[in-house]
């Protein structure tokens, strides 16, 4: 493996360790102080969203009430983005006349967006207008996010309240996530992408001249619009050379940086971060993976302030960065290591070594090896999904590490909000374990953790392996699941289960040799992201209620300390273990077994 990897590895780690501190104290400003000297520019806009949609800002709710209002919110985010979709057609802002997205698609792009998943089944490019990519999937970029953030906050502030019986105002709380922390955030971004080339407009899309004319065969039509056929029936073609190309257009900085800060992860164009257009430089492509990590990070200290100790988030964090860091080494490895699959074609035909240097497949030249194997990780670590090369294209081992990302339960760094109360679900987890192995009721944040904590953790950990195992095994078993595997065997396997890993964990990226946009899987996918983050959200916020209800207990000498090297040992173990080891049979299924194979 090259240095200049492992220098950009540590550079990223420690812009990261440096930024993280100051943009978490921010956070923890101006979404619990309503009077922060931070927040001061838009108090008077938030006071009037309140004015407008009928919200008291000073009542707080129950989890029943919070939960219900963000299951509410995200459903109406669902509905307003399907009816945009499929009626974009009639609508403006449409210069290259898109018409209306299909049922099937559209249901599983509202969901997606709604989710804060983000999957594609679809071109952005030849599909979507520019007002439902500004419309309806920039806003629910912003607004998904800022739904994460809420019940990370109601989770925290069940830890730091005592005998309290509410949680906050998910409304409060979504509104100053969006007015507050995503969208100054995503401005600047914006701004900085656009001078490193992204491109900002409204413009139609261009016809620009070929250097060379490129010659191609194309189906020969009937008078009545269909495929002409010869005496034998078989289809008839007819030679045309293109001399132009359309080149798109669009708001793409604006959605660049949403996406990649609130780790929404679509992409405007098809080829996502690896398009020119969407990530042009070596140095917007640092700062897309820096975003992506920077607001999960930050949430760790954010929770720290909010408990009352500084250390507590750093022992979470600390885990986070062990468990990136060896899987970012991990990926890199294996990309740097020639594709065994190409050496052994050059073995066999007595060739030279078809990929020196590395497995260059699926890789944008303009970056390169390390830095396409590094945001690979960063975005199944997020639970981002961007992507700035093919995964499809990574070797069987260098494609292990991002699926594993995925299937830990996206918790390390994760997704915003997301990513963090499900590390949290998994330390509740690891003191629990503790305390059965001294014999003692255990306890995390003064709060004991009894067996409601660990029935809603069991369910927030449980829930994605359900539906990512459930939904492959449906998958591979009916025909109309393997019948968008283009690589069959170990390869195809594994690319449907990247595919519902991605899907019920909220991630968004794929292996892309699936071909996923039918009506079988855009539902079954659909479903998977759904459930996959309402299906863990339900349950965090009980936890959040149970735990605001109970009384702090002082610590005593059997009480374990969460702030040292030991916890952060067990809560590494405890995700490795419970996180990782369910998927070990359906991995050596797949990417282990395309490895062994000769």
């Amino acid at each position: 493996m090259e240095a200049r990897y492992l220098g950009l590895l540590a550079f990223l780690l420690a812009v990261l360790l440096a930024l993280a501190p100051l943009l978490g104290r921010y956070i923890h400003e101006v979404m619990e102080n309503g009077r922060s000297r931070w927040s001061a520019w838009g108090r008077p806009l938030e006071r009037l969203i309140y004015r407008i949609a009928g919200v008291n800002a000073a009542a707080e709710m129950g989890w029943k009430r919070y939960a219900t209002a963000v299951l509410a919110f995200g459903t109406i985010g669902a509905v307003f983005t399907y009816v945009l979709q499929r009626s974009q057609g009639l609508l403006p802002l449409n210069p290259a006349s898109m018409g209306a997205v299909s049922p099937d698609s559209a249901l599983n792009t509202a969901i997606s967006f709604a989710t804060n998943t983000n999957w594609q089944g679809y071109a952005g490019e030849t599909t979507m207008s520019y007002l439902t990519q500004m419309l309806g999937l920039t806003v629910q970029n912003f607004v998904s996010a800022a739904t994460g953030i809420a019940v990370l906050l109601a989770l925290i502030r069940g830890f730091a309240r005592h005998g309290a019986a509410t949680v906050g105002n998910f409304w409060v709380d979504m509104v100053r996530g969006t007015l507050y922390v995503l969208l100054p955030l995503a401005f600047l971004l914006a701004v900085v992408l656009a001078g490193q080339g992204v491109i900002q407009n409204l413009a139609s899309y261009r016809d620009v001249p070929l250097l060379e004319p490129v010659a191609y065969m194309q189906p020969r039509m009937d008078a009545n619009g269909q495929p002409a056929l010869d005496e034998k029936g078989q289809p008839l073609t007819v030679s045309v050379t293109a001399h132009t190309q359309t080149i798109a257009m669009g708001p793409v900085a604006s959605q660049e940086a949403i996406k990649m800060l609130g780790t929404n992860g679509g992409g405007f164009f098809n080829a996502n971060s690896a398009h020119p257009y969407e990530n042009p430089t070596p140095l917007s492509n640092f700062l897309e993976i820096l975003a992506m990590l920077i607001i999960p990070a930050a949430l760790c200290f954010t929770f720290g302030q909010m408990v009352g100790d500084r250390r507590q988030g750093i022992a979470v964090l600390a885990s986070m960065v062990v468990l990136f860091a060896a899987l970012a080494v991990a990926t890199g490895h294996y990309e740097y290591q020639s594709n065994p699959m190409l050496a052994q074609a050059a073995a066999d035909s007595g060739s030279v070594a078809l990929s020196p240097g590395g497995n260059m497949e699926g890789k944008e030249a303009r970056f390169g090896i390390g830095p396409t194997a590094l945001f690979a990780t960063a975005t199944t670590a997020a639970s981002c999904g961007a992507v700035a090369g093919m995964h499809d294209s990574f070797t069987a081992m260098g494609g292990l590490p991002p699926m594993l990302l995925m299937q830990l339960g996206e918790v390390v760094f994760g997704g915003v909000g997301s990513g963090l109360y499900g590390m949290l679900a998994f330390a509740i987890l690891a003191v629990f374990i503790a305390g059965l192995m001294i014999g003692r009721t255990p306890e995390y944040l003064g709060k004991k953790i009894e067996a409601h904590e660990v029935k809603m953790v069991s369910i927030v950990i449980l829930i994605t392996p359900l539906l990512v195992l459930a939904g492959t095994a449906l998958a591979v078993t009916l025909t109309a699941g393997k019948a968008g595997v283009f690589n069959p065997g170990t390869h195809g396997f594994s690319e449907i289960l990247y595919a519902l890993t991605s899907a019920a964990n909220n991630n968004g990226s794929a292996f892309a040799g699936l071909s996923a946009n039918t009506p079988f899987y855009n539902t079954l996918l659909g479903l998977a992201m759904w459930f996959g983050r309402f299906g863990a959200i339900v349950p965090v916020l009980a936890m959040a209620g149970s735990l605001a209800r109970k009384h702090r207990v002082p610590a005593g000498p059997g009480t374990m300390p969460t702030t040292g090297v030991l916890f952060v040992i067990l809560l590494i173990g405890s995700v490795l273990l419970v996180g990782a080891l369910t998927y070990v049979p359906a991995l050596a299924l797949g990417p282990v077994a395309e490895h062994l194979q000769p």
